[in-house]
């Protein structure tokens, strides 16, 4: 079969074009499989290492110690007390001479603190300061760990609050008759008189305003956690 000079041309100027598209093609494919591409640019690699991320501790509110908060919302979260509105915190790292007794609003971070003995079994010699605690009977000594207030009772210092202890260094709360009451031994006028507080024989004896304070904040089934960083 012969061609004229026109069915030429035209087929050379077809052919011409295929050769265009198929370079632009070629373009725009060949780049992105040949060349290698920057680090982080498309497909995230899966060997990469993941940054380490800081580790959220609760913040504390003014005026108690951030470990031992943290350790009273651990307590709070392990033996999942239901009453999560307020807790107390008594902190017995410090003198019975400061307001160590903490009620804490965790709904907005308000505090209030007031003055809470300790057992004389846990300061023989009466120096203010909690040496050690004991969760032993005939102890009279101040025990650490987490309780819930339980319910209330005539007693010898008039209406006190029952509390339960839920570790195993104060589960014998309830047999041992710990409890919340005011003393005369806890007045602020001892402080005056003496530099300190009495002491308990193991009881959070209060103020009678705090006492009375302390109860109707924390009745209920509400968590006290008591414990000592130093």
């Amino acid at each position: 079969m012969s061609l004229n000079r026109r069915e030429m041309l035209r087929l050379g100027a077809a052919g011409a074009a295929g050769l265009v598209l198929s370079s632009a093609a070629g373009s725009q494919v060949l780049p992105g499989l040949i060349v290698p591409q920057p680090a982080g640019a498309g497909t995230p690699n899966p060997y990469a290492p993941v940054p380490a991320q800081p580790i959220a501790t609760p913040a504390a509110p003014a005026g108690i110690d951030p470990q031992l908060f943290a350790r009273a919302k651990a307590a709070l979260d392990q033996h999942r007390v239901w009453a999560r509105d307020s807790i107390g915190i008594a902190d017995f790292s410090k003198p019975s001479s400061e307001a160590r007794f903490h009620l804490v609003d965790l709904r907005n971070g308000t505090v209030e603190s007031h003055l809470v003995c300790h057992g004389r079994g846990s300061d023989p010699a009466h120096s203010g300061y909690l040496e050690r605690f004991s969760n032993d009977f005939g102890s009279y000594a101040t025990s650490s760990g987490t309780y819930v207030t339980d319910d209330y009772y005539q007693g010898k210092y008039g209406l006190s609050l029952r509390v339960r202890g839920l570790d195993w260094s104060n589960n014998n709360a309830e047999p041992r008759a710990i409890v919340i009451h005011n003393a005369w031994y806890a007045e602020p006028e001892m402080i005056q008189q003496h530099g300190m507080l009495g002491r308990s024989e193991g009881c959070f004896a209060m103020p009678r305003t705090s006492q009375y304070e302390v109860m109707r904040r924390l009745a209920g089934g509400r968590m006290i956690y008591a414990d000592k960083l130093a």
